[in-house]
């Protein structure tokens, strides 16, 4: 005799804080069209502090007063946390706090007089133009990896893209050969030109690599630019290796990022002679503050020289 199966235990309802924090993340991707990875972002900091929430006793951000928030930042000081981490996680709650208090679903916003910690002056890394060369080099084979490889490489210095916006490009955003277009955060597309060694790498990709790695995929991601060896798009954690070990192929002693060949591109733009603005506009920056972080590299750089060169500098 078969024994009937236990009934499922029914689901847990959302707790009211769960119920808030879900709305605000709802908000956040939908109607603000963040980016998934922002969004996630949040999820992960906001995680952190409703648990902490719950070890205080505190079921509702009704019960939350600016003496929580004051007592969940000096927790948070104590971890060892960096500081731009421990700013951006208060940020977080203070845009959640501001949220709710807004929608009408809290009754104030205890965050309002909430002091993050003030991040650190920290300057974009970027390499030398010869170790950027020695690092797309490593790639120069003819198998379909090492033209997959040398081809994003080459996009990535050329217009100076985050990881995640190669990833997500697909063959249709290659324009004429001439340019590309990318998709940053919130969804902001531009337009960035490509570079004639940039054009010769993709187009060796297109005919000789791109066609059999999608074979392999059986049109499971078919409109992908960048595909794996199982025809599959590249992730962010493949791109991410790829430049890890060119960079370790390459020898190169300087710490390699995901950014570097970014950083390295908005740099190297501005020491030939760009314009900050057309610079802001290429890596699509918000703001041109932002982009005036690559001018004190540059004039780093120039300082550095002149202390060198110049007879009467030391």
């Amino acid at each position: 005799m078969v024994e009937a199966s236990a009934p499922e235990l029914s689901r847990r309802p959302p707790t009211a804080i769960e119920r808030d924090v879900t709305a605000y993340l709802r908000h956040a991707g939908l109607e603000r069209r963040l980016a998934k990875n922002t969004v996630a972002s949040y999820r992960r900091d906001l995680a952190v502090y409703t648990e902490w929430l719950a070890e205080q006793g505190i079921a509702s951000f009704d019960e939350t007063t600016p003496a929580t928030l004051s007592a969940y930042a000096k927790a948070l000081g104590e971890k060892d946390l960096a500081a731009a981490s421990v700013a951006r996680m208060l940020g977080t709650v203070r845009q959640l706090h501001r949220f709710l208090a807004l929608e009408g679903r809290t009754q104030a916003d205890p965050s309002r007089e909430l002091r993050t910690p003030k991040k650190p002056l920290r300057l974009p890394k970027a390499i030398p133009q010869a170790d950027v060369t020695a690092l797309i080099e490593t790639a120069s084979g003819d198998d379909i990896v090492a033209l997959r490889d040398r081809a994003l490489l080459e996009l990535l210095y050329a217009t100076g893209a985050r990881v995640s916006e190669a990833v997500d490009l697909d063959v249709d955003d290659v324009i004429d050969r001439e340019i590309v277009r990318l998709t940053g955060k919130g969804d902001k597309q531009r337009i960035v030109p490509l570079g004639s060694y940039a054009r010769a790498a993709l187009d060796a990709y297109l005919v000789r690599a791109r066609p059999a790695l999608a074979n392999r995929g059986a049109g499971r991601d078919a409109s992908a630019l960048f595909l794996g060896l199982r025809g599959q798009r590249v992730s962010r954690q493949n791109a991410w290796l790829i430049i890890k070990k060119a960079a370790e192929r390459a020898h190169l002693t300087a710490e390699i990022s995901p950014h570097t060949l970014r950083h390295s591109f908005a740099t190297h733009l501005l020491e030939g002679g760009a314009d900050v603005r057309v610079v802001q506009e290429l890596l699509g920056h918000a703001s041109v503050a932002t982009t005036q972080l690559y001018t004190l590299v540059t004039a780093d750089t120039l300082r550095d020289v002149y202390t060198q060169a110049h007879p009467r500098a030391r």
